[in-house]
């Protein structure tokens, strides 16, 4: 055996040094722990200030009254029936309640095609009833800020993404136009 290592010390020496090498590489790692960085919570200030956090959170904002639009009477109730009251007028279509009881529906328009508005703000926009381009394109400065504060964390696209400008393009057909200003449909 002493021969065997005597004749092959090169390899034998280059095994060693690879396993010495191996077992320091997977020290050094093992020792190293992550640094780890610490982020301030508001916890972190105590009880008192997460308090009057949560008070400011369930109180009702003073300024959403400032922008509360008053129900009309109607069956769609509240923005929506402002909303579709300021349609009539721009478009001089008749109102939902003139229509005859045997008129169907109007179909609801395909609101992602507006570019910023996905399937998530398409279903809040229809719960709080607005399924028209035309609604859309009839809202005023006064309507955006009732519809944005219901918006949660969508608050602000609407004038961010020029909802309105888009939707008076594709109620009004205007394919070429949208293309245009907005890009591709």
């Amino acid at each position: 055996m002493v021969q065997v290592i005597e004749g092959n010390w090169p390899i034998v020496a280059g095994v060693v040094v690879l396993v010495l090498l191996v077992a320091w590489w997977l020290f050094s790692r093992a020792t190293k722990a992550p640094a780890r960085e610490r982020r301030p919570d508001v916890l972190d200030e105590g009880a008192a200030p997460a308090q009057r956090n949560q008070a400011l959170i369930d109180a009702a904002p003073a300024a959403a009254a400032a922008y509360a639009i008053p129900p009309a009477a109607g069956t769609l109730g509240g923005v929506a029936e402002v909303i579709a009251a300021a349609v009539q007028e721009e478009t001089a279509a008749a109102s939902l309640d003139e229509r005859p009881a045997d008129a169907p529906d109007l179909p609801a328009d395909d609101l992602t095609r507006i570019k910023g508005l996905g399937p998530k703000l398409s279903t809040l926009l229809a719960g709080l009833g607005v399924t028209r381009f035309a609604q859309i394109a009839a809202w005023t400065d006064a309507d955006l800020a009732a519809i944005d504060a219901k918006l949660g964390s969508f608050a602000g696209r609407p004038a961010r993404d020029q909802w309105v400008e888009q939707a008076r393009l594709l109620a009004a057909g205007d394919t070429a136009g949208y293309e245009s200003r907005f890009g591709k449909l």
